[in-house]
C-alpha cells in the first residue's frame, strides 16, 4: 500500500480538553488498532532508515516505546529507552525539561551509549520538543550523536521541530496537525 493512498490522520483521534482545558490531545491508539495502518506507519519509518547510517534506536517514554521497539526489531538495532524519572533500575543520567504542561525529568541508563554511536530518536509526536531535546542532550552527554528525531505527528505551531532544527537535529514526521484542527 502506498502511504499517500491511506489517510493516517483519520485514525488519530482528537481528544478535546485533555489533559487540560484548551488542549487537543492527539490519540494514536486507533492507529495502533488498525493492522493496516500500523504496518504502513512502521514500514514508512523502516523504509526511511533501512540504509541510513546510525547505530541505535532511541524511544521516548511511553508511546515512543511502541514505535521504537518495532523499528529496533525491523532494523536490527539496539533499543535505548528514555524513561520518566525513577523508572530505571541502574545508574542513570537525568535531564530536566519543560513540557507544555510543566516541568519533567528524563532518564537513561548511563551505559546505554558511547562515543561514536548515532541515534534515531522516536516519539509519537513533536509538540514543544522538550522530551526529544532532553533525550538529545543525554545522548550528547554520553559522547554519541543524534542522527534524526522522528515522530508520527508534528504540531509545528508549538515550535518543537524548529527547536530541534536549531540544535542541528533533523526531524521527520509522517503527518502534522494545526493546534485548532479537529
Amino acid at each position: 500500500m502506498v502511504f499517500d493512498s491511506f489517510d493516517i490522520k483519520s485514525l488519530i483521534r482528537p481528544v478535546i480538553d485533555f489533559p487540560k482545558p484548551g488542549v487537543i490531545f492527539r490519540d494514536i491508539t486507533p492507529l495502533f488498532q488498525s493492522p493496516t495502518a500500523l504496518r504502513l506507519v512502521m514500514d514508512s519509518f523502516a523504509h526511511r532508515y533501512v540504509e541510513a547510517e546510525f547505530t541505535h534506536i532511541g524511544a521516548m517514554d511511553a508511546r515512543g516505546f511502541l514505535i521504537g521497539s518495532i523499528l529496533a526489531y525491523q532494523l536490527n538495532k539496539p533499543l535505548i529507552l528514555f524513561r520518566k524519572q525513577g523508572k530505571l533500575p541502574a545508574d542513570v543520567l537525568a535531564e530536566g525539561y519543560q513540557t507544555e504542561y510543566g516541568e519533567a525529568f528524563l532518564e537513561v541508563h548511563a551505559d546505554s551509549l558511547c562515543e561514536g554511536d548515532s541515534v534515531v530518536m522516536f516519539d509519537d509526536l513533536i509538540a514543544t520538543g522538550g522530551t526529544l531535546i532532553a533525550a538529545a542532550n543525554l545522548i550528547r552527554r554520553m559522547g554519541a550523536k543524534v542522527h534524526e528525531a522522528a515522530a508520527i505527528i508534528d504540531l509545528p505551531e508549538l515550535l518543537g521541530s524548529q527547536r530541534l532544527e536549531d540544535m542541528g537535529i533533523a526531524t521527520f514526521c509522517l503527518t502534522q496537525f494545526s493546534l485548532s484542527e479537529k
